[in-house]
């Protein structure tokens, strides 16, 4: 199968890296890497733990994370399905990925670094919604951020409307778990879903 395994091997079939993707890494948010970040509603969160990895998708209206300094940022934990699977991993691991999306832009940005997972009351509040706080905040600690190369976007045409795809051509979210549990009652998952979730966001 052509199976690379090593380093060196990899590295005979890349050409170097252009100066462009060397100098863009910095160990904290620049001004401009700030109001990309701030811009972003979504992202995906990568975490690793003693079970494996996760990488799990957060979003909020407004922008998905608070930018506390050019070292900080806040993650709010909304309501979701409550198996913490990433926070449990940051409890016993800290080390952190983050891949932000902006709707309309073939820019992403990324950070790597360290998270703690707070419940301080006063930090809760600051984040209050519709009358309600999250559970917990995770505090990311940046140790490099820098901005992806576009081609992946351009390629995918993610934000081309003509590429959308009609959510009726694809399974539902009950379809999706009778698979894992053949008596599940999708009809009635499907049924309730949307009522559920619009009561449920924060």
């Amino acid at each position: 199968m052509g199976v690379i395994r090593s380093v060196e091997e990899l590295k005979a079939i890349y050409d170097g890296c252009s100066e462009a993707s060397l100098i863009k890494v910095t160990s904290h948010l620049t001004p401009e890497y700030r109001q990309m970040i701030e811009a972003a509603p979504f992202l995906a969160l990568a975490t690793v733990g003693p079970e494996g990895m996760d990488c799990s998708p957060r979003g909020d209206k407004g922008g998905v994370v608070r930018v506390q300094d050019d070292k900080t940022v806040l993650l709010p934990d909304w309501r979701g399905n409550n198996r913490v699977d990433s926070l449990m991993n940051i409890v016993r691991d800290p080390r952190v990925a983050l891949m932000f999306l902006v709707p309309g832009s073939t820019t992403t940005m990324r950070i790597n670094g360290s998270a703690f997972v707070s419940a301080e009351p006063a930090l809760l509040e600051s984040f209050t919604m519709d009358g309600k706080h999250p559970r917990t905040v995770t505090v990311v600690t940046i140790n490099e951020v820098y901005f992806q190369c576009a081609r992946a976007l351009i390629r995918s045409e993610l934000w081309h409307p003509q590429n959308f795809i009609d959510p009726a051509s694809l399974p539902t979210p009950g379809a999706l778990l009778k698979a894992a549990k053949t008596d599940f009652d999708q009809d009635s998952y499907d049924k309730e879903w949307p009522e559920r979730a619009a009561k449920t966001m924060w």
